[in-house]
């Protein structure tokens, strides 16, 4: 999908008033609300009630019906786009499995890439050993793709674009570590010396653009990085 320039009136950009309770909302209409997800809080409800709340139970309240399409991890921020009705999660889950959707994130990584971009291709498979970590399974993993970018390099970091193009649990995590720069603050995947260097996971969604299931037209949601 050709990424179209930023809709504002998609709300794209300002942070319109949440009812209490939930995240800021970048865009709301009767087919699909558009959320800012904080770091620590679920897309979905966990196992056990100490997991029960999550994203898409507190939209629900607020706003009946509401669903969830695709997920951030817990830890990761940004922009993430729920359904409102049966209709427009049947539509936009289609145009997710359908890669039809383009995802961009931000994310700080350990030491300096020695190149400017690229593509990481590896498959990936649940460690049924070490659940819920993912690991690299070229043989048994199912395919996955990022794209990097390096937008900055600092003496002991990189920050980084980084986009997928499937959407696999933990991908951009894994592929990250898979070249030697995990992630600072991931709790799953980095070192303890790089997991020391921030208090949370520096991976948040910047952009999203899908294609509204009402009008046809594509619709573009941006969310600087807040780190």
């Amino acid at each position: 999908m050709t990424r179209s320039p930023i809709d504002n009136k998609a709300g794209s950009n300002p942070r319109t008033p949440a009812p209490d309770g939930l995240p800021p909302l970048l865009h709301a209409d009767n087919r699909l609300l558009v959320f800012i997800k904080p770091t620590g809080l679920l897309s979905v409800p966990g196992i056990g009630p100490e997991k029960a709340d999550c994203l898409v139970s507190r939209a629900e309240s607020a706003f009946p019906g509401a669903r969830i399409v695709h997920r951030l991890d817990r830890d990761t921020s940004g922009v993430i786009v729920l359904a409102r009705d049966a209709d427009t999660h049947r539509e936009l889950s289609r145009q997710f499995h359908d890669r039809e959707v383009d995802k961009q994130y931000e994310a700080i990584v350990g030491g300096r890439l020695a190149i400017d971009d690229g593509v990481i291709n590896a498959a990936l498979r649940k460690d049924l050993d070490n659940p819920p970590r993912q690991i690299i399974d070229d043989n048994q993993g199912r395919s996955a793709t990022t794209g990097f970018r390096v937008l900055e390099r600092l003496e002991d970091r990189t920050r980084v674009e980084l986009t997928p193009v499937t959407g696999r649990s933990h991908q951009l995590r894994v592929h990250m570590i898979s070249i030697g720069h995990p992630i600072l603050g991931d709790d799953l995947y980095a070192p303890p010396e790089l997991l020391a260097m921030s208090q949370r996971l520096l991976l948040h969604a910047t952009l999203l653009t899908i294609t509204h299931p009402g009008t046809g037209k594509p619709m573009t949601f941006h969310d600087p990085c807040p780190f």
